[in-house]
């Protein structure tokens, strides 16, 4: 295990089989020491630095029936919304204000906001706050559609491939999805322009530790930009309400794992890690992840934007929200800082 430790910090590349043993032999002095060695390289690069998103979730509605989301096609009791531009921009200008110089523009995969919307949106962002970064979150898109909205100013793109194994993702999505399809998106990202960001939900239901491996493999050779990753929270109105939910100490594990991956790397403390636990952000920080996202979106809709149950920070304004994260970073030695925080390497 020293040996596969070592190589994972010198970031010498990892197998797959040796990933998983470093998954099986999960424990707390293995994670102790891995978070040690995951804020030395960290720290290296980014000091003690914590970058704020503004999440702005725009639209609950998705033509995806995927099993283990709350806003799922197929969930009938689900209270769908969508903002309009005006209240998209003024999300924008409240978080501005507060300090915020990236905006994660997120979404069900809605038909509604076609090209021609999603365009006009990111161009009157791109026009009003030119000093700032614009994510989209918005799922699988064509090329060229993601090519537009890259010439219309948008500098970042998260998709989640949620696992990186086919099969488990033929457990977790509909037939009418396509795994291929999905890493095809990534790679059109990446070859486009967008700092891209990947990821997977960490103990979703029939996950093994080879899955698990095959996705830091997938990583560890794809080299994206940021990562997200948070514990698999069950919802009530899908599939899988009675599974498991993820756990804390698996996902500090591989927040570290990744980190020594790539030192480089933009990689928030999820939601749904302080969902699970009241620190869950905190220890995340500590674990070796460098971004924490603020939720931007009108407290009116929050509740409806409900991916997982007991999503935390639904009902706090903006404003509470930062300075609250404010606190708590500073309570644990780091500062949050109010830069773009674009990704230091660029391939």
């Amino acid at each position: 295990m020293n040996d596969i430790i070592e190589k994972l910090v010198s970031q010498n590349p990892l197998t797959h089989s040796e990933f998983v043993s470093l998954l099986d032999a999960n424990s707390e002095a293995l994670r102790d020491k891995l978070a040690d060695d995951a804020n030395t390289l960290r720290e290296k690069v980014f000091g003690t630095d914590i970058y704020i998103r503004g999440l702005i979730e725009f639209t609950n509605y998705c033509k995806n029936d995927c099993y283990y989301c709350g806003i799922r096609a197929g969930n009938s009791n689900a209270v769908r919304y969508r903002l309009t531009v005006d209240d998209i921009l003024l999300c924008c200008e409240k978080g501005y204000d507060l300090g915020f110089r990236t905006f994660v523009l997120q979404g069900g995969e809605d038909p509604y906001f076609n090209d021609e919307k999603m365009v006009d949106i990111v161009a009157r962002i791109r026009d009003r706050f030119p000093d700032c970064a614009i994510t989209l979150s918005l799922g699988e898109r064509s090329r060229e559609s993601y090519e537009k909205l890259f010439s219309a100013g948008a500098d970042r793109y998260l998709l989640r491939e949620e696992t990186s194994d086919e099969q488990h993702y033929k457990k977790l999505h509909p037939d009418n999805m396509s795994f291929n399809n999905r890493m095809e998106c990534l790679k059109n990202l990446k070859d486009i322009g967008y700092q891209t960001g990947c990821g997977f939900m960490v103990g979703s239901p029939y996950q093994t530790h080879e899955d698990l491996a095959s996705d830091l493999y997938f990583i560890q050779e794809f080299r994206p930009h940021m990562v997200g990753i948070g514990p698999y929270i069950t919802h009530a109105d899908t599939p899988f309400a009675n599974k498991n939910n993820g756990t804390l100490e698996d996902t500090l594990l591989l927040i570290s794992i990744l980190r020594l991956i790539n030192p480089e790397l933009l990689l928030p403390a999820t939601t749904s890690l302080g969902t699970i636990h009241p620190l869950g952000r905190e220890l995340g920080i500590k674990a070796g992840a460098n971004v924490v996202m603020p939720n931007l979106s009108p407290v009116g809709v929050r509740k409806q934007y409900m991916l997982y149950d007991n999503k935390i920070c639904t009902g706090d304004e903006a404003a509470e929200c930062i300075n609250c994260m404010d606190k708590r970073m500073e309570a644990i030695g780091y500062k949050v800082v109010t830069s773009r925080g674009d990704s230091p390497f660029i391939d």
